[in-house]
């Protein structure tokens, strides 16, 4: 069982927060992203555009689904609550929702490859937010604000862990 696990929309922070709090905890970092690069050969972008959507959200399972069985804090791809088999998962772990708002998440977005943002990216996220918010509501004990540096995301974070404790 992961220690913590980080969901919410592409540019919010899981990863760079994730890696922060395991080094803190002396933990494993994972990001299922990578853990579906091992288990496919390709990048999340890669096997998104090579073996189209439906197939890509089922090696995200899989890969969320090993990343779980360490003692890590998990950072996920962004759109893993899309499929109820992922959210149920998530029900069983401490789950976190870090989010912020689009206008702090676009120049976050700018340099990677998120096939899914398309030409409008503004627009793409827009839609993303729309389709996923009650999903990550559904599977989080509670909802951070990730507009600040990292380092005020992880205070945030270990502030919403000791509420969740009580």
């Amino acid at each position: 069982m992961a220690r913590l696990v980080l969901v919410g929309l592409p540019g919010v922070g899981k990863s760079t927060v994730a890696s922060a709090l395991a080094a803190s905890w002396g933990c494993a970092a994972l990001d299922t992203d990578d853990e579906l690069a091992a288990m496919t050969g390709g990048t999340a972008a890669e096997v998104l555009r090579r073996d189209g959507i439906a197939a890509f959200r089922q090696q995200e399972v899989a890969a969320l689904r090993a990343a779980l069985h360490a003692d890590a804090v998990v950072a996920t791809g962004g759109g893993v609550v899309t499929l109820s088999e992922a959210r149920e998962l998530l029900r069983h772990e401490v789950t976190l929702w870090l989010d912020c708002e689009d206008d702090v998440l676009i120049p976050r977005l700018v340099d990677g490859d998120r096939p899914l943002l398309g030409d409008d990216p503004r627009s793409a996220l827009e839609a993303l937010r729309r389709e996923r918010e009650e999903w990550y509501r559904e599977v989080s004990s509670a909802r951070i604000d990730a507009s600040g540096t990292p380092d005020e995301t992880v205070e945030r974070v270990r502030d919403a862990l000791a509420e969740v404790a009580r």
